[in-house]
């Protein structure tokens, strides 16, 4: 089992802007948080995905943290699962995409988002919701989130 999956078994993720996939690769993230700039609701997160790097290092300098799920979502076709919610001090927030018997695909933690607090379907775009009602749309067809 791979260190990711082992975290998220216990209910932790590593403490750092990232997409961890439960194969054990990892992506950096590049999410500007709604506090710094959006304090406005129903504003768009912007959410890039950067390179690759290796999770050790970054559990060892920053460690891990948990999570707190606040909602989980059938995918429309069947295929799986999604989920959010918080964890840190009120300002980090999770979603993970599991597989249909519930196992971990991917998680992502987003230390500046705030928590999630729901998603809306559009064919393959989730559509999460933060508890400042800002949005944050993701193609889950795209290669990386697969």
């Amino acid at each position: 089992m791979e260190i990711v999956e082992e975290l998220w078994d216990r209910g932790e993720v590593p403490y750092c802007d990232g997409l961890y996939r439960a194969d054990g690769s990892s992506w950096e993230l590049c999410v500007d948080g709604p506090g710094a700039y959006r304090p406005d609701a129903g504003q768009p997160i912007p959410f890039r995905v950067g390179g690759p790097f290796d999770v050790g290092p970054v559990l060892a300098e920053y460690g891990s943290c948990e999570v707190d799920t606040y909602f989980e979502s059938p995918l429309p076709d069947g295929s799986g699962w999604v989920l959010g919610g918080g964890g840190g001090m009120g300002n980090v927030g999770h979603l993970a995409r599991l597989d249909a018997d519930r196992s971990l695909r991917w998680v992502a933690l987003m230390e500046s988002s705030n928590p999630f607090l729901g998603v809306r379907h559009d064919g393959t775009l989730a559509v999460f919701v933060n508890d400042w009602r800002n949005l944050l749309t993701l193609d889950l067809a795209s290669p990386v989130l697969r």
